[in-house]
């Protein structure tokens, strides 16, 4: 790694135009994510939050702009390099988007077998490893279909963890989830970045998770088509003067 790309923040957008079917949705998007930073996207149903994300992550390709990695384009049209950079990061899926015909650990251990020459029982002992590191001990062998909703997306974040990613990526992670078992997974997302010092990116509109883990926070609004506040969320819900700002981030007692 050169002097440029160790002192590069973890993520760098600079332009991004995301659509689909000749429609843009966002346009000349530009923010920063640091290293070792807890970063929400946030904003109302429709802005544009989930699909900045597959614009970020290549699941779509971008209309236009850039976005870096550690000072490294994706790579799109480099299957290789596109390859070695998909290395870096792990994803959690709204539904966990676990494999329903294989146990949790063989969910966990697919990254493992699609991207290592780890041998089977090195990757059995990652996974349960990795499923241990999220609460998940005793439950190796349960199909999907026989856990809870909140342990499908621990579940979920361990195959996410599996390759000892330098950024995980969360879309609405807290969606479907009870206040309680929502607040767990905030703190285990804390202990994550605590322990690894592994940069998050969280897709979101859940206040109490908004306040209590963020560090910062970018919103998107529908109708501008791009990011109208950025910076800590308590104080944009604060000090910001825009009313939409706001009157998303004080439409509880969330800050009292």
């Amino acid at each position: 790694m050169n002097a440029a790309t160790s002192t590069a923040p973890a993520i760098e957008v600079v332009d991004l135009i995301c659509g689909y079917d000749g429609e843009a949705i966002l346009e000349n998007v530009s923010f920063t994510v640091r290293r070792g930073e807890i970063f929400f996207i946030i904003g109302g149903s429709g802005c544009g939050k989930s699909t900045l994300l597959r614009h970020m992550v290549g699941l779509n390709p971008p209309r236009g702009g850039t976005v870096k990695f550690f000072g490294h384009e994706l790579g799109l049209n480099d299957v290789a390099a596109r390859r070695e950079r998909l290395r870096t990061f792990g994803m959690l899926f709204q539904s966990g988007a676990l494999w329903s015909s294989l146990t949790v650990r063989q969910n966990v251990a697919l990254p493992l077998e699609e991207y290592t020459s780890l041998s089977k029982r090195e990757i059995n002992e990652i996974a349960t490893l990795k499923l241990a590191q999220v609460g998940l001990t005793g439950f190796e062998d349960h199909y999907p279909a026989e856990i809870s909703g909140g342990m499908k997306k621990r579940a979920g974040l361990a195959r996410a963890l599996a390759l000892d990613p330098e950024i995980v990526f969360f879309d609405e992670p807290s969606a479907g989830l009870d206040p309680v078992t929502s607040r767990k997974l905030d703190e285990l997302v804390l202990q994550i970045r605590e322990t690894f010092g592994t940069t998050i990116v969280v897709v979101s509109h859940e206040l109490a998770s908004i306040f209590s883990i963020a560090d910062r926070v970018i919103m998107l609004e529908r109708a501008a088509k791009g990011i109208i506040a950025e910076g800590p969320p308590r104080e944009l819900a604060l000090n910001s003067r825009d009313p939409r700002v706001s009157e998303f981030l004080r439409r509880t007692d969330t800050l009292t």
